[in-house]
This record gives C-alpha cells, sequence and structure tokens, in this order.
C-alpha cells in the first residue's frame, strides 16, 4: 500500500481552509501525501475552525495528549463501564460500526483497507478489500443477510457475507465519495454521495440509481429510515437535515443556528429524528421539520456519529471531545470520557449483548460501552 496520511488528506484543500481561517499551517494534521482526499471528519473540523465561535477546535490529529491529572480526573467521571478492545491492525482507523446477523459487530478499517468482524468476547477476524486503496467507510446490516458498505475512494458499493465474500458495485458518476449508508422502506440500500452532491440506491442485486439534491455543495454526510417512511439525511454544509421519498422528491429542513453542521443523525424512540451537530450540538426533528437544539458541555467537542441505545437514551460520539455521550428524548445531555485519552471516538452501534460498541478513530481500538 502507498504511503498516505490516515488522518489528511488534500493538502490545497487543507491549507485554503487553514488560510481562510487566519491560522498557520501547522494547525493541520502531519503532511498529507498528493492526490488522496480530505477526509470528512477532517474537512468539516476545519471548516467549523473557520467560525468565530470555535476557533479553539482542535484539528490537529491526533491532537497532544493531556495531562496524567487530567486522565485522572476524566476516569473520575466516567459513570457508565467503559473498556477498550485493540484492533489486530494498526494504523486500522476505524470509522463505521454496525450489529451483523451472526450477532458479531462489523467494522470498517479506512485506512487499513479492510472490513472486520469482533465477536462480542473480543476475537477478530478481517477481510482484505480486492482493490487498494478503497477507504472503507460506513456500514449496515442488509435485508439480505449480508453486511453493506460505503468505499469512498474506490467509487463503490460494496457487500461482504458473514463468511467473508466480497462483492463490489461501481458508480455511475465519477469521484462521488459514497460515505453514509442505510437499509431504506423498499429493502434497498441508500447511501450518501459527498462529492458528487447525491443520494443513491442500490437493490440487493446491485442495480444503482442515483439523485441530485436541490442545494448545491450540501455535504449529504449520513443517512437513516425515517419513521415517516422517508429516507433522512444530513446536509453537513447546508446547516441542515432533508427527507427524501423512495422516489426522489427532496424536502430540506434548516436547523435553527447559523453554525449548525448536521452529520449523524438516527430516527429516535419519540418518533422524531435526533442528529448530532459539529458545532456542539445534539438535535431533534420532527417529521415536520420542528426543531430543537441541545448544547453539549464543550463547543469545539465535535459529535459525530449517533445511535439508539439499549435504554432508548440517544448515544453519540464526541470525536475531538473524546467523550461517549447520551441524551435523553426529553434533553438531559450527559458525557463520558474514553478510557484513553484523545482516542476519537467516532460511530456507535448496540451490539448482541446489549452494550454499545463505538470506533475510536485515532487509536485503532473498540469501545465497549455498558449504559
Amino acid at each position: 500500500m502507498p504511503f498516505r496520511s490516515r488522518f489528511v488528506a488534500s493538502p490545497l484543500a487543507a491549507l485554503a481552509l487553514l488560510a481562510g481561517s487566519g491560522l498557520p499551517a501547522s494547525a493541520s494534521a502531519d503532511p498529507p501525501s498528493p492526490n488522496t482526499h480530505l477526509r470528512p471528519w477532517v474537512k468539516l473540523c476545519l471548516t467549523l475552525k473557520r467560525m468565530p465561535g470555535h476557533r479553539h477546535i482542535r484539528c490537529k490529529y491526533p491532537p497532544a495528549n493531556p495531562s496524567p491529572r487530567a486522565e485522572r480526573r476524566a476516569h473520575a467521571l466516567r459513570t457508565p463501564s467503559i473498556s477498550e478492545i485493540s484492533i489486530t491492525t494498526s494504523p486500522a482507523t476505524p470509522v463505521g460500526i454496525t450489529s451483523g446477523p451472526d450477532d458479531n459487530l462489523w467494522f470498517t478499517e479506512n485506512y487499513a483497507n479492510k472490513v472486520a468482524k469482533v465477536t462480542t468476547g473480543g476475537l477478530f477476524t478481517e477481510y482484505s478489500l480486492p482493490n487498494a486503496v478503497s477507504e472503507p467507510a460506513h456500514i449496515t446490516t442488509g435485508p439480505d443477510g449480508a453486511l453493506w458498505f460505503t468505499e469512498a475512494i474506490g467509487n463503490r458499493i460494496g457487500r461482504i457475507t458473514t463468511s467473508g465474500s466480497i462483492t463490489e458495485y461501481e458508480l455511475p458518476t465519477e469521484n462521488a465519495y459514497p460515505w453514509g449508508i442505510t437499509v431504506g422502506p423498499d429493502d434497498a440500500l441508500w447511501f450518501t454521495e459527498i462529492d458528487a452532491n447525491k443520494i443513491g440506491r442500490i437493490t440487493t442485486s446491485g442495480s444503482i440509481t442515483e439523485f441530485s439534491l436541490p442545494t448545491s455543495g450540501a455535504y449529504p454526510c449520513l443517512i437513516t429510515t425515517g419513521p415517516d417512511g422517508k429516507l433522512w439525511f444530513t446536509q453537513a454544509l447546508a446547516q441542515g437535515v432533508a427527507k427524501m421519498t423512495t422516489s426522489g422528491t427532496v424536502t430540506e429542513y434548516a436547523a435553527p443556528s447559523n453554525d449548525a453542521m448536521p452529520i449523524g443523525i438516527v430516527t429516535g424512540p419519540d418518533g422524531n429524528l435526533w442528529y448530532t451537530d459539529g458545532a456542539g450540538r445534539v438535535g431533534k426533528v420532527t417529521t415536520s421539520g420542528s426543531f430543537t437544539e441541545y448544547s453539549v458541555g464543550d463547543p469545539d467537542s465535535f459529535p459525530w456519529g449517533i445511535t439508539l441505545g439499549p435504554d432508548d437514551n440517544l448515544w453519540f460520539a464526541e470525536q475531538v471531545g473524546s467523550n461517549i455521550a447520551s441524551v435523553t428524548t426529553s434533553g438531559t445531555v450527559s458525557e463520558y470520557p474514553t478510557p484513553t485519552s484523545i482516542a476519537g471516538p467516532f460511530q456507535l452501534a448496540v451490539g448482541s449483548d446489549d452494550n454499545l460498541w463505538a470506533t475510536l478513530d485515532y487509536v485503532d481500538k473498540l469501545a465497549v460501552i455498558t449504559p
């Protein structure tokens, strides 16, 4: 595998963002290799850094380690049980995670170019993708009992059986950068195309349809099926969320805050859509488009993935804040630091053991959270 930075790509884009913020180039991560892509969590963090209220967000990946005293204080605040398991491969850069039909947790290794599974007892099995530098991103269990995932740089949708057999499907649009993926109400897989500004649909037999979004440069990030039978997705750079019918009709809703950056999204137990906001909030939106926002402890904690927990709370990851957090449907937010300081928690899923499992993007680990 040719060398490439696991944290930052596309140096011209990174430098342009930094120049716009008035920050020195040293605020970015290690020098990236040429001809690679700025990963979404880096691009969105650097975009936030340009905003007056987020100039102190740490976009150096990974940030400097805190003091031992800070680590002891963080450990004392950790109320749920949180443990960590090291992934077999390093560097791996785990990103997406989901519960598989075989009672294992399945996750992607974005930098290592692998899809992997782990038993609830901690036994790993890894599968290398057929094409190099595909950068697998998010993953979900399909209606056919296989795992479906996006290949961001490979520009493909992948399918892997529980025994490890991989099939890949090329996207019609070049350089689309597929990212989020979910099962739709029609039993097809629906996914976001960040760079193409489209939503895609693929049947379990591999037939692909793409739908363009009405707002240019919206940066569609993550996607889920709503309680109304629509596809709901975040538009991180359009400062809102949107819903789409299975025939492709899009309705967009702008979040109330002028610095909003919706990223993760999931259906809550209250019939609302819950989303993370990279600008330091978690929010909910009704199916008719009415918003409520809740601030987290640190506006620069950079909330990312979100899922419904076994306790009927919404659980989410604060990537830069290195917290696993929960919010009740009435809006009470609780935050818990990961055992490894500045671990970069990214995405979460509920396992067959009724624990929450999270990818730790910076440190090549998985976290196991018992609420």
